[in-house]
């Protein structure tokens, strides 16, 4: 869970800054986009694209 503790005189802005760049990082809102109980044909295409793409660069790395 993400958690951000504000400063003695840190403002509301920086400390919901912060919060995003935290969930962002630990990559929250990929997981509940993944856990959708419906995904729009775009959303598959790249999806499915980008991973793809994933395997491609993996083999080049490998050879």
């Amino acid at each position: 869970m993400t958690q951000v503790v504000l400063g003695e005189n840190e403002g509301i802005e920086s400390a919901l800054r912060r919060f995003k760049r935290q969930v962002s990082k630990a990559g929250i809102f990929q997981d509940m986009k993944k856990k959708r109980h419906f995904e729009t044909p775009l959303e598959k295409e790249k999806r499915k694209a980008l991973a793809k793409h994933k395997q491609r660069k993996q083999r080049s790395h490998q050879r």
